[in-house]
């Protein structure tokens, strides 16, 4: 089965397994922001720019590659949260 290449709200029910990468224009990051912005792309996955499924045994993995514009979305809205 070919991996789904954008967000699937079904297929998200089924994701057992969460894997996170960085695309290169990305830079560096401190591993207190590389924690914070992975945990916060997973919990929306929605939002994500790119995100890919690949099958599991049990259910799917989602793979999130961070981008510059999702970094720049989730600092935007920790600053208008408060």
């Amino acid at each position: 089965m070919p991996a789904h290449k954008k967000y699937d709200p079904r297929v998200d029910q089924l994701v057992v397994e969460t894997r996170t990468f960085w695309d290169p224009e990305v830079g560096e990051l401190s591993d207190v922001d590389r924690q914070w912005l992975a945990a916060a792309v997973h919990a929306s996955p929605q939002h994500a720019t790119k995100i890919a499924y690949e099958r599991a045994h049990t259910g799917f993995t989602r793979e999130i590659t961070v981008t510059l514009a999702d970094i720049e979305r989730l600092y935007a809205e920790r600053v208008a949260a408060g």
